[in-house]
């Protein structure tokens, strides 16, 4: 059933960016702040850097609780599921680090990935445990198609009205935790 694995080899590489949707979760270091899970996708928006090192193009959100956790304590853990042909799930516990827009590295970490308009981090994870599971209680599921209103909200609002909405929502966490620095 389940295993632990060495390193991300290219057949596991491929299954994860076949997936067309993982979860991440992070918590804060307070015993008391709020535990979140963030589900993710949109093609192009994953990438592999490494036998140990993953990534995910960031895009501006309602909320920034995996960054503000980042900022706190670098602990993050992606979990992806395939919900069609042969049931696994895997786990890639880290420490993850947001690389903001606007940072000198933030551009060769966005080449990695699909021009996805309201980008505002790519989150970087040191894997430090891959973990492989049967999937058997996970359901099978068809894919529709990829959802087109954060691409068409992101393109309407333009740079400045991202950044402006990133200052007024993506500041903290809704613990209070800092997450996104507002322009000074």
């Amino acid at each position: 059933m389940g295993k632990v694995l060495q390193e991300i080899d290219e057949a596991l590489a491929e299954f994860l960016r076949a997936q067309r949707l993982f979860f991440v979760a992070s918590a804060p270091t307070a015993v008391d702040g709020m535990v979140n899970v963030s589900p993710k996708g949109l093609d192009g928006s994953f990438a592999v850097l490494g036998p140990h090192e993953v990534a995910y193009l960031d895009l501006t959100g309602s909320a920034a609780e995996t960054i503000a956790h980042l900022r706190d304590n670098g602990r993050i853990c992606l979990m992806f599921c395939a919900f069609d042909g042969p049931p696994r799930i895997v786990r890639l516990h880290g420490r993850g680090e947001a690389v903001p827009l606007g940072d000198p590295r933030f551009d060769a970490l966005a080449g990695h990935f699909a021009d996805i308009p309201g980008a505002r981090s790519v989150v970087r994870v040191d894997v430090t445990r891959i973990a492989d599971s049967c999937g058997f209680a996970v359901p099978r599921m068809e894919f529709a198609s990829e959802r087109d209103q954060l691409v068409r909200w992101a393109t309407n609002r333009g740079p400045e009205g991202l950044s402006a909405y990133r200052a007024a929502k993506n500041a903290r966490s809704i613990d209070g935790l800092p997450a996104f620095e507002t322009p000074g």
